[in-house]
């Protein structure tokens, strides 16, 4: 569902540090900011070699962190575009059978899919892409298809292809303006939507033909947040050309009911008992009314923020690009923080929190030259 929201029937950590609470550590070549996908004892995600332009999908154990395969999507044309942007941004998913991945490569917008040995299966262009500052859209799964987002100033498209093929089943064409959220998936009044928000646009669309539902105007040209929902509304938030954060009615009416100027441009919003939570990309966590935006609190954090926080239970997980975890109460009166954790020297990737374990992406230094570790921290 893409809410940030990790099973609230879990103890991870709130206090860690390199020598406490590390289950296990794995070295990961090459840069990527993608976040993990855990499926059974398996842990995947992306990364790429700058040197030759490679974007790769890496298999772990999830328990012991140990490689099992990497296969190489695309032997070259990656490319980075900007310092907080890889040419491996982006989350693999899995249903089980296949696991499948989306890579700007080229100019052109590619999805992949992989076999659980590591075999790619198929690939399929969705659009021509120009990049812009980046990609960092992730496919979403709908019943027999994987959705796949590639907005762009070449003119994008969202697009549902056949997980057995790859075959596009449907596609609906899209402004031509860059824009990098992923799609999201959402049940409201009584049936799946798929959201997008960005291109000056809040986009619904039935995920399985591709039809509209609604659209407004309203989000910013470019927009990156996953979109949380009540059941009720859509809560959108951009950056770029203005900053805002906004309740749309998901009723077909597409009416805005409330908007601000909170610039909550890369980190996702939550969503928890009626109240919104957000890490404002200056360092700066705050709450606001879901029903009316009325600001609830807000308290300095430090430090820049593009990792989404993570809501688990009551407890709020997040991360600044400096490598410290501010972990702090979800409660709609007041700030109070729980936990604060140094690790790592650069964070952009949003951990998962599964099992009571939590699965962090970042970079360490290691004999003056750049390292990416995949760390599993818990409770001995």
């Amino acid at each position: 569902m893409r809410n940030g929201a990790a099973a609230s029937q879990q103890s991870p950590p709130i206090q860690w540090d390199a020598n406490s609470h590390v289950l296990w550590k794995t070295p990961i070549p090459g840069r990527g900011y993608g976040s993990m996908c855990l499926v059974a004892d398996r842990v995947y995600l992306v990364s790429a070699d700058e040197a030759t332009g490679s974007q790769s999908l890496i298999c772990l154990d999830r328990n012991t962190g140990s490689m099992i395969w990497s296969t190489t999507i695309h032997e070259k044309g990656g490319m980075r575009k900007n310092e907080k942007s890889t040419a491996a941004s982006s989350t693999p998913a899995c249903d089980g059978q296949r696991i499948y991945i989306n890579f700007p490569n080229e100019g052109r917008l590619m999805a992949s899919a992989v076999d659980l040995d590591g075999k790619l299966i198929w690939q399929t262009k969705v659009s021509d892409y120009i990049e812009h500052q980046g990609y960092g859209a992730s496919p979403a799964l709908y019943q027999s298809l994987v959705i796949i987002a590639a907005d762009t100033k070449a003119g994008g498209a969202i697009a549902g292809l056949d997980r057995r093929s790859g075959q596009i089943v449907w596609r609906r064409e899209r402004p031509k303006l860059p824009n990098y959220p992923s799609p999201v998936l959402v049940h409201l009044f009584g049936k799946d939507q798929l959201i997008m928000t960005g291109c000056d646009l809040i986009t619904s669309l039935n995920p399985l033909s591709g039809e509209l539902f609604w659209e407004v105007a309203g989000a910013t040209t470019e927009c990156v947040t996953s979109t949380p929902s009540d059941g009720k509304h859509v809560y959108t938030s951009g950056g770029y050309p203005r900053n805002h954060i906004s309740a749309v009615q998901a009723d077909g009416s597409g009416k805005i009911v409330w908007e601000n100027d909170a610039r909550v441009y890369v980190p996702s919003l939550l969503i928890h008992q009626g109240i919104l939570y957000g890490v404002l990309d200056a360092g700066i966590a705050a709450a606001w009314d879901a029903s009316s935006g009325k600001e609830l609190w807000r308290n300095r954090l430090g430090g820049t923020f593009s990792a989404s926080p993570v809501l688990v239970g009551s407890k709020i997980y997040a991360w600044n690009e400096a490598g410290e975890c501010f972990v702090f109460r979800a409660k709609p009166d007041s700030f109070e923080l729980l936990g604060k954790n140094q690790l790592g020297e650069e964070s952009l990737s949003t951990p998962v929190i599964c099992d009571s374990k939590i699965f962090y992406r970042c970079t360490e230094m290691q004999d003056g030259k750049r390292q990416e570790v995949l760390y599993c921290l818990g409770n001995p």
